[in-house]
């Protein structure tokens, strides 16, 4: 019988290195096999649990969340060309900007390790003892949480310094200034409850990791951005071989970043499939909160979201441009390669 249960302990561990992971002088998560391949951390244990939780929701009749990041597949502000276009014109900061602020934002995310969520046992008819989601406060989310911003009473870095290393490998030394860091990149929570039968703290919780998989979704968008500048031959000239192995480290995020779409999915699969436990002592499927909400979060990131980001890009990328001395000509050509890729 494939086992279904694991101590927060057990989702913890991760494999046996034989190199630890040291890049630009941090210390960092993960770390290397004899062979010299990356391997994740956490994920001794972790990934064959949520590989035997989802085959256990398959033969209950469920699924997985049917998402993935090709729901953000629209235009980019900045675009790549509009980037890479910077650089070559000797105006990286927006590029710099980009990877800083990702690493910040990556920190935060070390929230899920310290934060109580509420127990879905209260609210769900079925027993989900041997379900993800009756282990999320028992090591998952904590993993989850210490990949993004490591563990730095430990001195290791997550997501977050991986980023920073990768900056700093790609550009150097340089004299920028901290970018400020949006206060909130996901869909904002309202008050109001969207099922009232269902206690809003259980709502938010749902709510919670759905944006929280979005989020994941952008991200993995951003992968592939980041790793084409940093390999075109193009750019980074003077720092190509560096720029290459930042590209690198890239690649190691992604893998790492797998389980966390992989678990996202699964415990929003598991929630769809459940009953959840009125306060008026009835069942409603789990599909009735779930899919509600989950397409309302879409419509912000596929329709509201862009247009307003890109609204405030433009406005602060051409205040930019135009502190260059010859930022006319460049802010020109720049606005013309968006023109080109909306005819596109």
């Amino acid at each position: 019988m494939t086992r279904l249960r694991f101590s927060q302990e057990e989702l913890m561990r991760s494999h046996p290195y034989a190199r630890e992971h040291i890049e630009a002088g941090r210390r960092l998560h993960g770390g290397f096999d004899a062979s010299g391949d990356y391997i994740p951390p956490r994920c001794l244990m972790r990934n064959p649990a949520i590989a035997a939780w989802t085959e256990a929701l398959r033969a209950r009749g469920g699924e997985c969340l049917a998402a993935d990041s090709s729901l953000l597949s629209g235009l980019r502000y900045p675009s790549p060309e509009q980037n890479k276009f910077l650089l070559k014109e000797g105006l990286g900061l927006s590029f710099w900007n980009t990877l800083t602020i990702t690493g910040k934002i990556e920190a935060r995310g070390r929230l899920l390790a310290e934060m109580k969520f509420p127990d879905f046992q209260e609210f769900v008819d079925e027993d989900i003892s041997e379900m993800a989601i009756g282990h999320l406060n028992k090591g998952l989310l904590i993993a989850h949480g210490i990949d993004e911003g490591g563990e730095p009473d430990k001195g290791i870095g997550g997501h977050d310094s991986m980023w920073f290393a990768l900056r700093d490998l790609a550009f150097g030394e340089t004299d920028f200034k901290e970018p400020e860091v949006p206060d909130n990149i996901g869909r904002a929570e309202q008050d109001a409850t969207r099922i009232s039968r269902i206690p809003l703290a259980f709502e938010r919780t749902v709510y919670f990791l759905l944006n929280l998989l979005l989020i994941e979704f952008r991200a993995e968008r951003g992968f592939a951005m980041t790793e084409t500048m940093l390999r075109d031959p193009e750019l980074f000239t003077e720092r190509r071989e560096e720029a290459e192995h930042a590209a690198d480290i890239v690649d190691r995020i992604r893998k790492d970043e797998e389980i966390h779409v992989t678990s996202l999915r699964l415990y929003l699969g598991e929630l769809r499939n459940v009953n959840f436990k009125t306060i008026d002592g009835k069942t409603i499927p789990g599909c009735q909160l779930v899919d509600p909400l989950w397409d309302e979060i879409v419509h912000w990131a596929v329709v509201e979201q862009p247009l307003l980001q890109a609204e405030q890009q433009r406005k602060m990328m051409s205040e930019r441009i135009l502190s260059h001395p010859d930022g006319e000509r460049i802010l020109a050509d720049f606005n013309a390669l968006e023109e080109q890729a909306t005819r596109n």
